[in-house]
């Protein structure tokens, strides 16, 4: 393909998607679908597909319902941090012409904030109603799970976020939570402390993985965080120091992972305890994109390759758990 050809090809494709951008009505099902940004529900469903995995690695067989269940809860409390980061952003000044993240429903005037205050009452209420049969496997302080979960996902954008929390509560509510109380409803444990320690192991290394996701999003807005006030992890670190924890936190799940299988295989040490290795190649490529690209809405690419990679991440310890 010539230079030129090459060229007319990237302005069509930039066209086209403008001219999508333009077509979309105000609160219309195409403008709902773009709110809840489905390119993110990877990281809600890829703890439930590890935890899953393990499950049925130890047990042999899935309770599907409550698979079921918390699958949808994931997807639905994922949906609800969505709108909610949306709206508050919004409402906030955050989402200005200055943004170099992918377009925000309210700011772009897809929603109108008084509508997604309505999206975000009726999915919480959607994510209680699937969430609350759970009791039948947890017990009653699955309520206080769930109403964590409702609550930490305000207060995380309106909050958290803003005061360098955020990389905890994507370790706590993509990893420790999600793998630990899934696996507890496929259990049938009287506690969740008696969780064997790899799946704590699973879960502190997907929530690794997952929070790099959060990394690239603060260091690709490092600058415009710190005109508005907010204080994040790269701002308080460093431009070189996030960048080495970015790849570091890949390497470091990777081998909570190998040594997560060989513990949950009654300490047999075979071919599968190696397979999430493969995961810090994949890893290593998008942290080499992050650190070439390094400032500007380019880094949008590396935050879906993370996206992906956290869904690889997945597959990949779940194969080598089931089989």
């Amino acid at each position: 393909m010539s230079q030129t050809k090459f060229h007319g090809t990237i302005i069509n494709y930039i066209q086209k998607k403008s001219n999508f951008v333009n077509m979309i009505k105000t609160n219309s099902p195409k403008a709902w679908l773009l709110a809840s940004r489905p390119q993110t529900l990877t990281g809600a469903a890829a703890p439930i597909i590890i935890a899953l995995s393990a499950a049925y690695h130890v047990y042999g067989h899935l309770d599907w319902t409550a698979a079921l269940l918390c699958l949808f809860f994931a997807l639905l409390m994922q949906i609800d941090a969505n709108f909610v980061n949306d709206y508050f952003d919004f409402a906030h000044g955050i989402d200005d012409e200055q943004r170099l993240g992918p377009k925000r429903a309210c700011a772009q005037g897809w929603i109108t904030p008084k509508a997604m205050l309505w999206g975000i009452t009726i999915i919480t209420i959607m994510a209680c109603v699937v969430g609350l049969p759970l009791i039948a496997w947890g017990g009653w302080e699955c309520i206080i799970v769930g109403v964590a979960c409702v609550v930490f996902c305000f207060l995380y954008t309106t909050l958290f976020s803003r005061i360098a929390m955020g990389d905890i509560l994507v370790l706590l509510f993509f990893g420790i939570i999600p793998i630990g109380y899934t696996y507890f409803f496929q259990s049938h444990h009287d506690s969740i402390l008696h969780i064997p320690l790899g799946v704590w192991m699973l879960a502190l290394a997907q929530g690794l993985v997952t929070d790099c996701l959060l990394l690239v999003n603060n260091f690709r807005d490092r600058d415009t965080d710190k005109r508005v006030g907010k204080i994040t992890l790269v701002n308080i670190i460093g431009e070189k120091p996030s960048l080495f924890l970015y790849e570091i936190c890949g390497i470091l799940a990777a081998i909570l992972a190998h040594y997560a299988i060989y513990v949950l295989s009654d300490y047999s040490m075979d071919w599968k305890c190696f397979v999430p290795y493969a995961f810090i190649i994949i890893h290593s490529r998008v942290a080499h994109s992050m650190h070439r690209i390094n400032h500007g809405s380019r880094l949008n690419m590396v935050l879906g390759y993370t996206a992906r990679s956290i869904l690889i991440f997945s597959i990949l310890v779940s194969l080598a758990l089931i089989l």
